[in-house]
């Protein structure tokens, strides 16, 4: 009995295969991270079974998630569309092989240019504003649009516990008010005078946000629908996007609350979603992602401060940018193992897990129960496949780590799919130079010492 949950286990044998591989390295690549494809295979699996298969439901993955094209192309062999909320999300999208009639666009600040193309390509948009309707009315002229079009309402239910998180508030930035004075007749106004308009798109945010406030803002968006389709005496809005926002456990292995779960909030909240009068869309990310994948770095050095065992890794603020300025609000788990990839034993000392970046907030973890660590040894930060090692924060010039997909056959073998290449720090052009490396101007070796972390 090794003591570790499944999950454990499972990233125990991918840290040793990946250290005996060469993929994590203490001298050449001293951090990587890790997309465990089977797992996310599962995750979609168990969204498909969660909602009905009629009327027609289209779970578009919240590219901000995960920007990794290879990642996006496997979410769409899977079967899964995919929500964009930039240009450049767009354009990975379309380069991960997605139709356009599967790609969802929502932002709050669209130019002109972006929304000319989307239409034209056919991409269903979501206007956040009334602005934003008048542009896409000029942009359509006399066209009927291809795309589906419909409007982000805000049901200003209230916050969960993380505010920044929080869309559905009195005063958020997103969407148009149902709630406030005249709001809602004018936007009411705006789906008779554009037959266009035949989506609602709502979205009461996500982590920190509990599943009766989401649901709560799925059924106003609803209702609304039914109001507009009433006053009008005819089914002009055919579809609800309900967003996403699934809050995800960080706390353990155990995948809580599941899309089960959600599926039977809204069924109490708004059954009329069920009705088969609507299509539905979904713009999970997080809880597609976050427990599929883990970054693992190797202990550089430890020191003891004011009798405090510190641990200095190279996984820091460029890998987890949310954990390290709000500790409070994103909690990741640290789990200690030796060089070789196994789990370290030994009884829990209190330590601090700091990153390599120059200031002194640049911690994973602080005050953290572990087996002593030790230079040379590994920590594994699970939960870490969304939103962390994809969209690297590039302070102090940090490369970005090398991210590898995992695939297990049968009989337990594991397999690597390179999923991003380690970004080669001394890769920088100089004034001049046209893009040549820096290594190439100064005969610096790739992995000399000054180069030392290259992936």
């Amino acid at each position: 009995m090794t003591g570790l949950t499944p999950a454990a286990e499972r990233r125990e044998r991918i840290l040793q295969e990946a250290a005996l591989q060469g993929l994590l390295d203490a001298e050449r690549s001293q951090l990587a991270a890790f997309v465990d494809l089977d797992g996310v295979a599962a995750t979609v699996d168990s969204l498909h079974r969660a909602f009905p298969a009629s009327p027609r439901v289209l779970h578009a993955f919240a590219a901000k998630a995960n920007c990794l094209v290879p990642v996006l192309a496997e979410l769409r062999r899977l079967g899964m569309g995919c929500e964009v909320a930039t240009a450049g999300e767009l354009a990975r999208a379309l380069a991960a092989g997605f139709a356009p009639d599967r790609i969802v666009f929502d932002s709050p600040a669209k130019t002109e240019a972006e929304l000319r193309r989307a239409l034209d390509l056919g991409v269903a948009v979501n206007a956040d504003n009334h602005q934003e309707l008048a542009r896409i009315d000029r942009a359509l002229g006399d066209r009927v649009p291809v795309s589906r079009i419909g409007v982000r309402v805000n049901s200003q239910l209230g916050g969960g516990s993380i505010a920044a998180m929080s869309t559905a508030t009195s005063t958020s930035k997103f969407g148009i008010p149902l709630a406030d004075p005249g709001s809602r007749r004018r936007l009411l106004r705006a789906y008779h005078d554009h037959p266009w308009l035949t989506w609602v798109h709502t979205h009461a945010g996500s982590q920190g946000c509990p599943l009766d406030l989401m649901a709560g803002g799925v059924a106003q968006a609803v209702a609304f629908a039914e109001e507009v389709n009433a006053s009008l005496g005819r089914r002009q809005v055919v579809g609800i996007d309900i967003g996403g926002g699934l809050p995800v456990n960080f706390a353990d292995d155990e995948t809580t609350p599941t899309f089960d779960t959600y599926v039977r909030q809204l069924r109490t909240q708004a059954p009329a979603l069920f009705s088969g009068g609507y299509e539905i869309v979904t713009e999970f990310g997080r809880s597609v992602l976050a427990k599929n994948g883990f970054t693992a770095a190797y202990v550089e050095y430890t020191k003891s401060m004011g009798g405090r065992p510190i641990a200095v890794t190279h996984a820091g603020v460029q890998v987890a940018t949310r954990t390290v300025f709000h500790p409070d609000a994103w909690p990741l788990r640290i789990e200690a193992h030796d060089r070789s990839g196994r789990a370290k034993r030994g009884g829990p000392v209190r330590q601090d897990i700091a990153g390599p970046a120059c200031f002194a907030g640049d911690l994973l973890a602080r005050d953290r129960a572990l087996p002593l660590l030790e230079p040379g040894d590994i920590i594994a930060v699970p939960d870490t496949g969304a939103y962390y090692f994809s969209t690297p924060f590039h302070y102090n010039s940090l490369p970005e780590p090398a991210v590898h997909g995992v695939r297990t056959s049968g009989d337990g073998h594991v397999r690597f799919e390179l999923l991003r290449p380690a970004q080669d720090p001394w890769d920088v052009p100089g004034p001049g130079d046209h893009g040549a490396p820096l290594r190439q101007r100064t005969h610096e070796p790739v992995h000399g010492a000054v180069g030392r972390g290259v992936g």
